[in-house]
């Protein structure tokens, strides 16, 4: 990947909880699991020797189970956790600032221009009303006050809340101060949104209009966004590219393509064992490999997902193309057998 398109960069991160992390790293080198680090040295293993480059306009989706160091690298990139060993470094628009290393004041200013985050925790202010916290970060940024009413009322148009602009976000219920949170984020300018499972108290039929509103925003606004989650379909319908961990480790990265087709491990495929391959797989994994179909078939081209495919077969064979040229066909039996497979 070219640097110059990389926003967001971990360099072989480790994180370690505890008064002396350095103790950790050479077992965890070797392999050792938390649990047996954790027993020997007493301190507790967050991330270990992750690497990662995310570009510019790219939602990379850090997924695991409970515990496994999603949360811990995500909140390296704003020097929440710090780093044991290795680097986090943060595009300021012309160079790559190191978290890891840069003073308060350049940690402060990233903070404030360049990354923005929705907390698991809401992270709101209680004593500020609804549209006063969703107003805060441009707020501090030295926005006008009309040009921050203009922007507070879309993005609480766009979270549902804008009827309940006035109130104090101590009325709310949980996911309704999920939502404030989102509308904040929504509503700087910052370009890296960090988004820590912001879906994940919302019911749902609002977490699915908030996971279209998002991918709307990434059309519209191409922001760089790394989000947590621990909900496979919504990492696959979001997710550009996910990061799949366990233990602390990234044991798979890749596209959801890639990783439904080619889990790298057993607890990968045991993630992926029950999703819908629909919104997953493309004409490339369901085609008859061929010289082509014939002329009076109709061509898609060889990435159409297999949900743009299925109302396009009642005609009969589809001729799948890439740069024009023939690979192949899709027909009802090969989508079935590739399904049953």
């Amino acid at each position: 990947m070219s640097e110059r398109n990389t926003v967001v960069a971990f360099d072989n991160v480790s994180i370690v909880f505890g008064d002396d992390p350095q103790k950790a790293l050479p077992l965890a080198d070797d392999g050792q699991q938390r649990g047996e680090i954790q027993e020997t040295t007493g301190q507790v293993l967050g991330v270990h020797d992750a690497s990662i480059d995310v570009k510019a306009g790219e939602i990379l989706v850090l997924m695991g189970l409970s515990g496994s160091g999603k949360s811990t690298l995500l909140r390296a990139v704003n020097g929440l956790n710090p780093v044991a060993r290795g680097s986090v470094r943060v595009s300021d628009g012309e160079s790559m600032i190191d978290v890891t290393t840069c003073d308060a004041k350049t940690l402060r200013d990233l903070r404030q221009r360049r990354v923005a985050m929705v907390f698991q925790q809401f992270g709101l202010l209680p004593w500020r009303s609804v549209a006063e916290n969703v107003g805060l970060g441009l707020e501090l940024a030295g926005e006008p006050a009309a040009k921050r009413r203009e922007i507070v009322t879309r993005q609480l148009e766009l979270v549902g809340l804008d009827a309940w602009a006035d109130h104090r976000v101590a009325e709310l219920s949980g996911g309704m101060q999920q939502r404030v949170g989102l509308a904040r984020a929504f509503a700087t300018d910052a370009p890296i949104l960090l988004m820590d499972e912001p879906f994940s108290a919302l019911d749902p039929l609002i977490r699915s209009r908030l996971q279209d509103e998002l991918l709307e925003l990434q059309r519209d606004l191409q922001r760089t966004i790394i989000f947590v989650s621990h909900d496979l379909d919504e990492a696959f319908k979001i997710g550009n590219r996910i990061a799949i961990m366990e233990g602390g480790r990234i044991v798979q990265l890749g596209t959801p393509r890639e990783i439904f087709s080619n889990p790298a491990s057993e607890y990968v495929a045991d993630f992926v064992a029950n999703m819908n391959p629909l919104g997953v797989l493309t004409a490339r994994d369901v085609m008859k490999p061929a010289a082509g179909g014939s002329a009076s078939e109709e061509t898609i081209d060889v990435e159409t997902p297999i949900r743009d495919i299925l109302p396009l077969l009642r005609n009969g064979p589809l001729t799948v193309t890439e740069d024009g040229a023939p690979l192949g066909s899709v027909s009802a039996e090969s989508v079935v057998a590739r399904l049953s497979a």
